[in-house]
């Protein structure tokens, strides 16, 4: 079975955790569904590149969720979750595709 790539895995749990609390109004319903994804992520990050770079990931995906809520007071909701998001899914590649 193919594997999601883990690049894939985090910018989708980005979006989906927004997506999920926006359309629910539910925010702890969209923090568990982005903590979800930011466990499945950091499994694969530490088989693919090891645990330093996993913790690393980690906390970039912490940031990039916490980045996301002032830089959509200046580019809207919606512009900055999909910025973050394709920002974690760039690191994600670059880092997992060194260690391969």
């Amino acid at each position: 079975m193919a594997r999601i790539p883990a690049a894939a895995v985090a910018a989708s749990g980005l979006v989906g955790g927004y997506g999920v609390a926006r359309w629910t109004g539910k925010r702890p319903l969209g923090g568990a569904a982005l903590a979800a994804a930011g466990v499945a992520a950091e499994r694969q990050w530490q088989q693919e590149a090891g645990g330093k770079a996993a913790a690393g990931l980690s906390a970039a995906y912490v940031a990039a969720f916490a980045g996301s809520h002032p830089l959509a007071k200046k580019v809207g909701a919606w512009p900055a979750v999909f910025a973050v998001a394709g920002g974690m899914a760039l690191a994600s590649w670059a880092v997992t595709r060194r260690s391969r």
